[in-house]
């Protein structure tokens, strides 16, 4: 069977991406229509996605509001849609936080409600604390993001400097029923770590983000230092009564996705190996791992012999420390390409499932044996774009990035090298 890498990586993505839709992963979980109202509430990249996906599959009235990020909205009849910023909040998700808070209030034992959470939530409910601004959240984001902490310990800052996140929102629903639908883009797919949280009981402490404040050096200013250190950002915790009837679905996560790549591999001749879905670390340093691996299998035929592609998801960082436009998935692609250094018969692809790299409206990119070369006929320096932080600019000159546009879910990072 002959095979065109390209096209195997990209059929790969797309399943991946395919099998992670609300039009698939919704309906199984719906609850059955309570005595009461149903509202429905909601915060992600995909959420405007599943609530169009709920209104379709739903035997009754309902009402909500839910959240997502510029671009990502669908229109909905009984439904209201909400767009803001991520990955830096602004003032239509402070507005919108408000809003979903109003939504909730005043229900009964009776109604029901219905919680849509994705990924990117955590930024599109930025309201904050006491004695904290949006302002000050604005700069603590960028300062995390830039950091090199993971999702878990940004989470957890964010959590207690919030006024809704950290199972807060769940105690304002109280004492109606609530049923969780959680899209999981977190390794681990810990449901307080998915959209920090926002309905579902919190373990961890101010002490906590503090101590990841203290461990990634950033500055916060006073108002959000004293709600951590006063414990006045305490969040919802596990066994508050309040959260006593909410029950939480994960309803897509990472591994599906990775499964149905694998399936499509299998299909094409090509053994899967599934490295992992949830793996962490610097981006540069996970894919000099990754490249290892495939010459490892290349020159050795170990762990596994060619033709196979090596499968992996999660969510990896980026210290920034140059000026360029960069995402995680092209700064591990890039890593990859350079430690490759021209190896035959060895291709990548690296995205991000909601088609967002960093800040970019672009998914990820594709790397082969001849990127170097091209890159160097290109008068560009692979190793200075990868100092730089540079890898949109890096692939977008080969003319291989992968755009995608909006897809609509969101299941973390989709990392594949093919090794023929």
């Amino acid at each position: 069977m002959t095979i065109a890498p390209r096209k195997l990586l990209e059929d790969m993505f797309n399943a991946a991406i395919k099998a992670a839709q609300p039009e698939r992963c919704i309906p199984p979980f719906l609850p059955k229509p309570p005595k009461g109202r149903t509202i429905v509430i909601g915060a992600g990249k995909a959420s405007a996605e599943m609530a169009r996906v709920l209104e379709a599959n739903w035997d009754g009235p309902l009402e909500g509001t839910v959240v997502t990020r510029y671009g990502h909205s669908v229109p909905c009849e009984h439904i209201t849609i909400i767009e803001a910023a991520h990955p830096v909040p602004d003032d239509a998700g402070l507005q919108a936080s408000k809003t979903l808070l109003k939504t909730v209030g005043g229900l009964s034992e009776d109604d029901l409600v219905i919680c849509l959470i994705s990924g990117g939530g955590s930024s599109l409910l930025p309201l904050p604390g006491e004695g904290v601004t949006l302002e000050d959240k604005q700069n603590i984001s960028r300062a995390l993001l830039k950091s090199g902490a993971n999702i878990t310990e940004m989470n957890c800052v964010r959590r207690h400097l919030s006024g809704i996140k950290g199972g807060r929102l769940a105690a304002a629903c109280h004492p109606a029923k609530v049923v969780n639908l959680l899209i999981s883009d977190v390794p681990g797919d810990n449901p307080m770590d998915i959209a920090s949280g926002p309905t579902v009981g919190d373990p961890t402490t101010c002490a906590d983000a503090l101590d990841i404040i203290r461990r990634y050096n950033i500055d916060i200013p006073a108002g959000a230092r004293e709600l951590l250190e006063s414990g006045k950002g305490e969040t919802i915790k596990p066994d508050d009564a309040r959260l006593a009837n909410v029950t939480t679905h994960l309803i897509a996560t990472p591994q599906l996705a990775l499964l149905a790549a694998a399936e499509v591999a299998e299909k094409a001749g090509v053994a899967p190996v599934l490295m992992g879905d949830s793996i962490e670390g610097e981006a540069r340093d996970v894919g000099k791992v990754m490249a290892g691996i495939a010459l490892s299998v290349r020159a050795h035929g170990q762990p596994v012999k060619a033709p196979c592609v090596l499968l992996s998801g999660g969510e990896t960082t980026v210290t920034v420390r140059g000026e360029g436009r960069g995402g995680r998935n092209v700064e591990f692609l890039l890593s990859v390409a350079v430690s490759l250094n021209g190896a035959d018969n060895v291709y990548g692809i690296a995205g991000d499932t909601d088609g967002v790299d960093g800040q970019e409206e672009i998914a990820g990119a594709i790397c082969t044996p001849d990127t170097l070369r091209r890159a160097w006929d290109k008068k560009i320096h692979p190793r200075d774009s990868l100092d730089n932080n540079d890898g949109h600019s890096f692939f977008e000159a080969l003319g291989d990035s992968v755009i995608t546009g909006p897809t609509l879910t969101n299941v973390n990072d989709f990392r594949a090298l093919l090794i023929l």
